[in-house]
């Protein structure tokens, strides 16, 4: 069993950068695939960012290109995401989550095994 633990959250202006980071409780995330989905209210949760155990593999979702980047230190056993010109539609709870089925990273939620409580972002316009 894997716990992890989100955070990093907060209140940011348009513009403003903050960085997640998820580290498990227990257990080592370094066999793991990790990514960051995020949801919204009365919105799905949906893919933001992914990488693959080794590091070697990272994908994005369109809206974040160029603005997110998620990164991961096995030696630290964290993953982060760091988020730079941030938009008020990046407004939603982020969680990150890990599975390790193959080398490729997955985009649906129900392709993951083990999630984190969630981290509030909130970017004021």
């Amino acid at each position: 069993q894997v716990q992890l633990v989100d955070s990093g959250g907060g209140l940011v202006q348009a513009g403003g950068s903050l960085r997640l980071s998820c580290a498990p409780s227990g257990r080592s995330l370094n066999s793991y695939n990790m990514a960051w989905f995020r949801q919204s209210p009365g919105k799905w949760r949906e893919f933001v960012a992914g990488i693959t155990w080794s590091a070697g593999v990272t994908a994005y979702t369109e809206s974040v290109k160029g603005r997110f980047t998620i990164s991961r230190d096995n030696a630290s056993n964290t993953v982060y995401l760091s988020m730079n010109s941030l938009k008020p539609e990046d407004t939603a709870i982020y969680y990150c989550a890990a599975e390790r089925r193959g080398t490729w990273i997955k985009t649906r939620v129900e392709e993951y095994d083990y999630w984190g409580q969630g981290t509030q972002v909130t970017v004021s316009s």
